[in-house]
């Protein structure tokens, strides 16, 4: 899951949770935006730490520099 979906997760749960004020029978539809919410959130931390160590914003770059010291010693 990466941060798109957890971030559209948790405007979905929020939305679930807090806007709406309908009611279903046999769901509840507060404990569905709660759980999003919740999935949301833990998709949203495992993805920024798994980008992180895996080099993802920019700070992972390694160079190597190659120094040529001329031709080689007979």
């Amino acid at each position: 899951m990466g941060v798109g979906v957890s971030i559209l997760l948790i405007a979905a749960g929020a939305i679930l949770t807090w806007a709406v004020t309908a009611t279903v029978s046999g769901l509840s539809i507060h404990t569905v935006g709660v759980i999003l919410l919740i999935v949301g959130i833990i998709g949203l931390v495992l993805s920024l730490v798994l980008w992180s160590s895996w080099g993802g914003f920019g700070g992972g770059a390694r160079r190597r520099t190659y120094v040529d010291e001329g031709p080689a010693p007979y």
